[in-house]
Protein backbone atom coordinates (compact mmCIF):
# COMPACT_ATOMS: atom_id res chain seq x y z
CA UNK A 1 0.00 0.00 0.00
CA UNK A 2 1.43 3.36 -1.07
CA UNK A 3 0.36 5.88 1.58
CA UNK A 4 1.85 8.72 -0.49
CA UNK A 5 -1.45 8.61 -2.37
CA UNK A 6 -2.92 10.41 0.64
CA UNK A 7 -0.70 13.41 -0.16
CA UNK A 8 -2.89 14.12 -3.20
CA UNK A 9 -5.89 14.93 -1.01
CA UNK A 10 -6.40 18.68 -0.94
CA UNK A 11 -5.07 20.34 2.22
CA UNK A 12 -4.19 23.86 3.25
CA UNK A 13 -1.86 25.21 5.93
CA UNK A 14 -3.33 26.90 8.98
CA UNK A 15 -2.48 28.27 12.40
CA UNK A 16 -5.04 26.93 14.87
CA UNK A 17 -5.22 28.96 18.08
CA UNK A 18 -7.14 28.77 21.33
CA UNK A 19 -7.08 29.96 24.92
CA UNK A 20 -7.25 28.63 28.45
CA UNK A 21 -8.09 31.40 30.87
CA UNK A 22 -5.67 34.21 30.08
CA UNK A 23 -3.16 31.88 28.39
CA UNK A 24 -2.98 31.74 24.59
CA UNK A 25 -1.46 29.19 22.22
CA UNK A 26 -1.36 28.21 18.57
CA UNK A 27 -0.10 25.44 16.34
CA UNK A 28 0.20 24.50 12.67
CA UNK A 29 -2.48 22.24 11.20
CA UNK A 30 -3.33 21.08 7.71
CA UNK A 31 -6.62 19.32 8.40
CA UNK A 32 -9.31 22.00 8.47
CA UNK A 33 -12.47 21.62 6.44
CA UNK A 34 -15.96 23.07 6.09
CA UNK A 35 -18.84 20.89 7.26
CA UNK A 36 -21.97 22.95 6.48
CA UNK A 37 -22.80 26.38 5.10
CA UNK A 38 -26.04 27.04 7.02
CA UNK A 39 -25.12 27.43 9.77
CA UNK A 40 -21.45 27.75 8.81
CA UNK A 41 -19.44 25.04 10.54
CA UNK A 42 -15.83 23.91 10.22
CA UNK A 43 -13.81 21.07 11.71
CA UNK A 44 -10.17 20.66 12.69
CA UNK A 45 -8.19 17.55 13.65
CA UNK A 46 -5.82 18.07 16.60
CA UNK A 47 -3.40 15.60 18.19
CA UNK A 48 -4.28 14.83 21.81
CA UNK A 49 -0.65 15.38 22.90
CA UNK A 50 -0.65 18.99 21.72
CA UNK A 51 -1.17 21.87 24.14
CA UNK A 52 -3.68 23.42 21.74
CA UNK A 53 -5.82 20.31 22.18
CA UNK A 54 -5.95 20.94 25.93
CA UNK A 55 -6.91 24.57 25.35
CA UNK A 56 -9.72 23.77 22.90
CA UNK A 57 -10.98 20.93 25.10
CA UNK A 58 -11.35 23.32 28.04
CA UNK A 59 -12.38 26.61 26.42
CA UNK A 60 -14.50 25.08 23.62
CA UNK A 61 -13.30 27.69 21.15
CA UNK A 62 -10.67 27.88 18.40
CA UNK A 63 -9.60 30.07 15.51
CA UNK A 64 -8.09 29.16 12.14
CA UNK A 65 -5.78 31.47 10.18
CA UNK A 66 -5.30 30.41 6.55
CA UNK A 67 -1.63 30.88 5.61
CA UNK A 68 -0.45 32.49 2.39
CA UNK A 69 1.85 30.81 -0.11
CA UNK A 70 4.92 32.90 0.69
CA UNK A 71 4.89 32.14 4.43
CA UNK A 72 8.46 31.46 5.54
CA UNK A 73 9.42 27.99 6.73
CA UNK A 74 10.70 29.52 9.94
CA UNK A 75 7.19 30.80 10.72
CA UNK A 76 5.68 27.38 10.12
CA UNK A 77 8.45 25.78 12.16
CA UNK A 78 7.75 28.18 15.03
CA UNK A 79 4.15 27.01 15.32
CA UNK A 80 4.71 23.45 14.13
CA UNK A 81 7.90 22.20 15.78
CA UNK A 82 7.98 24.12 19.05
CA UNK A 83 5.77 23.64 22.09
CA UNK A 84 3.72 26.23 23.93
CA UNK A 85 4.68 24.37 27.11
CA UNK A 86 8.22 25.70 26.69
CA UNK A 87 7.58 29.18 25.34
CA UNK A 88 4.98 31.82 24.57
CA UNK A 89 4.43 31.07 20.89
CA UNK A 90 2.50 34.30 20.33
CA UNK A 91 5.24 36.58 21.65
CA UNK A 92 6.33 38.86 18.81
CA UNK A 93 3.50 37.61 16.59
CA UNK A 94 0.87 39.94 15.15
CA UNK A 95 -2.50 38.71 16.40
CA UNK A 96 -5.84 40.03 17.58
CA UNK A 97 -8.48 38.72 19.95
CA UNK A 98 -11.66 37.54 18.25
CA UNK A 99 -15.25 37.21 19.43
CA UNK A 100 -14.43 33.91 21.13
CA UNK A 101 -11.61 35.63 23.06
CA UNK A 102 -9.18 33.26 21.33
CA UNK A 103 -6.23 34.77 19.43
CA UNK A 104 -6.36 35.18 15.65
CA UNK A 105 -2.88 35.10 14.08
CA UNK A 106 -2.70 37.83 11.42
CA UNK A 107 0.90 37.38 10.25
CA UNK A 108 0.88 35.66 6.82
CA UNK A 109 -2.91 35.19 7.01
CA UNK A 110 -5.05 35.18 3.86
CA UNK A 111 -8.25 34.82 5.86
CA UNK A 112 -9.39 33.74 9.30
CA UNK A 113 -12.36 32.39 11.21
CA UNK A 114 -13.32 31.85 14.82
CA UNK A 115 -15.54 29.03 16.02
CA UNK A 116 -17.29 27.65 19.08
CA UNK A 117 -17.11 23.87 19.51
CA UNK A 118 -20.47 22.16 19.10
CA UNK A 119 -19.26 18.58 18.77
CA UNK A 120 -16.10 16.54 19.14
CA UNK A 121 -15.19 13.13 17.77
CA UNK A 122 -12.55 10.89 19.34
CA UNK A 123 -10.32 9.40 16.64
CA UNK A 124 -7.74 7.61 18.78
CA UNK A 125 -4.62 9.78 18.63
CA UNK A 126 -6.61 12.85 17.52
CA UNK A 127 -9.84 14.66 18.25
CA UNK A 128 -11.93 16.23 15.52
CA UNK A 129 -13.44 19.44 16.87
CA UNK A 130 -16.50 20.68 14.98
CA UNK A 131 -17.20 24.36 15.51
CA UNK A 132 -19.88 26.82 14.49
CA UNK A 133 -18.24 29.85 12.88
CA UNK A 134 -19.00 33.06 14.78
CA UNK A 135 -16.66 35.43 12.96
CA UNK A 136 -14.65 35.35 9.74
CA UNK A 137 -12.96 37.76 7.34
CA UNK A 138 -10.47 38.12 4.50
CA UNK A 139 -7.03 39.38 5.56
CA UNK A 140 -5.28 39.64 2.18
CA UNK A 141 -5.62 38.63 -1.46
CA UNK A 142 -2.47 36.53 -1.63
CA UNK A 143 -2.55 32.93 -2.80
CA UNK A 144 -3.20 30.32 -0.12
CA UNK A 145 -0.49 27.82 0.72
CA UNK A 146 -1.49 24.26 -0.03
CA UNK A 147 0.02 21.28 1.77
CA UNK A 148 1.42 20.07 -1.57
CA UNK A 149 3.13 23.45 -2.16
CA UNK A 150 4.58 23.32 1.35
CA UNK A 151 6.22 19.97 0.61
CA UNK A 152 7.10 20.29 -3.07
CA UNK A 153 8.17 23.94 -3.29
CA UNK A 154 8.96 24.97 0.28
CA UNK A 155 10.33 21.45 1.01
CA UNK A 156 8.76 21.53 4.46
CA UNK A 157 8.39 18.58 6.80
CA UNK A 158 5.51 17.12 8.80
CA UNK A 159 5.46 16.95 12.62
CA UNK A 160 4.93 13.44 14.00
CA UNK A 161 1.76 14.68 15.77
CA UNK A 162 0.12 15.73 12.50
CA UNK A 163 -2.78 13.55 11.29
CA UNK A 164 -1.09 13.25 7.88
CA UNK A 165 2.32 12.16 9.21
CA UNK A 166 3.71 9.08 7.46
CA UNK A 167 7.08 7.63 8.43
CA UNK A 168 9.22 7.35 5.33
CA UNK A 169 12.33 5.34 4.65
CA UNK A 170 15.55 7.29 4.14
CA UNK A 171 16.54 7.67 0.52
CA UNK A 172 19.77 5.98 -0.48
CA UNK A 173 21.68 8.69 -2.29
CA UNK A 174 25.34 8.59 -1.18
CA UNK A 175 26.45 11.04 -3.87
CA UNK A 176 23.66 13.55 -3.33
CA UNK A 177 25.48 15.37 -0.52
CA UNK A 178 22.15 16.12 1.10
CA UNK A 179 21.90 16.67 4.83
CA UNK A 180 18.96 15.90 7.10
CA UNK A 181 17.93 17.78 10.25
CA UNK A 182 17.79 15.22 13.05
CA UNK A 183 15.20 17.32 14.91
CA UNK A 184 12.47 17.97 12.32
CA UNK A 185 13.53 15.94 9.28
CA UNK A 186 14.15 18.88 6.92
CA UNK A 187 16.46 17.92 4.02
CA UNK A 188 19.05 20.45 2.89
CA UNK A 189 19.58 19.92 -0.85
CA UNK A 190 22.60 21.88 -2.19
CA UNK A 191 21.03 21.95 -5.66
CA UNK A 192 18.14 23.97 -4.26
CA UNK A 193 19.90 25.93 -1.50
CA UNK A 194 17.80 27.84 1.02
CA UNK A 195 16.23 30.84 -0.78
CA UNK A 196 14.37 32.00 2.34
CA UNK A 197 17.67 32.09 4.22
CA UNK A 198 19.60 33.79 1.41
CA UNK A 199 21.50 30.61 0.43
CA UNK A 200 21.88 30.30 -3.35
CA UNK A 201 21.30 27.02 -5.21
CA UNK A 202 24.51 25.06 -5.66
CA UNK A 203 25.87 25.87 -2.18
CA UNK A 204 27.30 22.71 -0.50
CA UNK A 205 26.28 22.06 3.07
CA UNK A 206 29.92 22.38 4.17
CA UNK A 207 30.04 25.94 2.82
CA UNK A 208 26.98 27.18 4.68
CA UNK A 209 27.72 29.97 7.18
CA UNK A 210 28.39 28.73 10.71
CA UNK A 211 25.39 30.71 11.98
CA UNK A 212 23.05 29.12 9.42
CA UNK A 213 20.11 27.35 11.05
CA UNK A 214 17.43 24.91 9.94
CA UNK A 215 14.75 26.95 8.14
CA UNK A 216 12.01 24.84 9.72
CA UNK A 217 12.90 24.31 13.38
CA UNK A 218 15.85 26.70 13.84
CA UNK A 219 18.53 24.31 15.13
CA UNK A 220 22.20 24.73 14.19
CA UNK A 221 24.23 22.92 11.50
CA UNK A 222 25.58 20.57 14.15
CA UNK A 223 22.15 18.92 14.35
CA UNK A 224 22.33 17.78 10.72
CA UNK A 225 23.55 14.43 9.39
CA UNK A 226 24.23 13.06 5.93
CA UNK A 227 21.04 11.84 4.28
CA UNK A 228 21.99 8.45 2.88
Amino acid sequence: MNLKALHDIGYGMYVISSRRGDKLNGQIANTVFQITSEPPTIAVSINKNNLTHEFIKESRVFTASVLCQDTLLSFIGHFGFKSGRDMNKLEGINYKIGETKAPIVMDNAVSYMGAKVIKEIDIGTHTIFVGQVVNADIASHKACMTYAYYHQVKRGTTPKTAPTYVKEKKEIAPKALKYRCTVCGYIYDPELGDPDGGIKPGTPFEELPEDWTCPVCGVSKSEFERSE
